[in-house]
């Protein structure tokens, strides 16, 4: 596995997707401090600010072509992961890509195929984990919260992320079987 790492990227998604038409091998993962223009479903922003857990996997090519699938398989492995952390409320999943917490949105999902010509070549998937956020817009402020906020204090976002990794190969390796 393959981290790469940077400051600030537009999507960690578009740049996986960059990589990857460049010839990045399979669980590349793009991790951003922030995003300027990071996206979830139907194009819909999310707020990247500092203090979130950006990335995005570039992953093997698996017997699952739905990935919608994958979505949910995804989200599944990080609400566990957030139930892991001391003093977790409950999660929740909405289907079929977000992960919800104390009814507001903690984490998204965004799974996306490249394609070159007419075929696929592979599918990068990407995650928004909001960790140690303290402030969401008024507009947010209802619908989305961060783990911060819930626990009461900053988590390691280093932790998670090879806990959510770990994870998603260990699932991936028996969906794929």
């Amino acid at each position: 596995m393959v981290i790469k790492s940077f400051a600030q990227v537009d999507s960690t998604n578009a740049k996986a997707k960059e990589l990857a038409l460049k010839g990045a091998k399979p669980w590349t993962v793009v991790v951003a401090g922030e995003q300027t223009n990071g996206y979830g479903k139907d194009q819909r922003g999310w707020f990247s600010p500092r203090g979130g857990l950006y990335f995005s996997i570039i992953l093997p090519k698996s017997n699952i072509e739905d990935l919608q699938t994958l979505t949910i398989l995804a989200a599944f492995v990080i609400a566990k992961t957030v139930m892991e952390e001391p003093g977790s409320a409950q999660t929740f999943i909405k289907l079929p890509n977000d992960v919800w917490m104390n009814n507001r949105k903690v984490a998204g999902i965004l799974t996306e195929n490249i394609i070159a010509g007419k075929k696929a070549v592979c599918s990068v998937m990407g995650i928004g984990l909001d960790t140690n956020i303290e402030k969401f817009p008024p507009e947010l402020e209802k619908i989305a919260t961060s783990l911060k906020i819930e626990l009461n204090r900053e988590v390691n976002e280093k932790q998670i992320l090879e806990k959510i990794l770990k994870g998603l190969k260990k699932q991936l390796a028996v969906i794929s079987q």
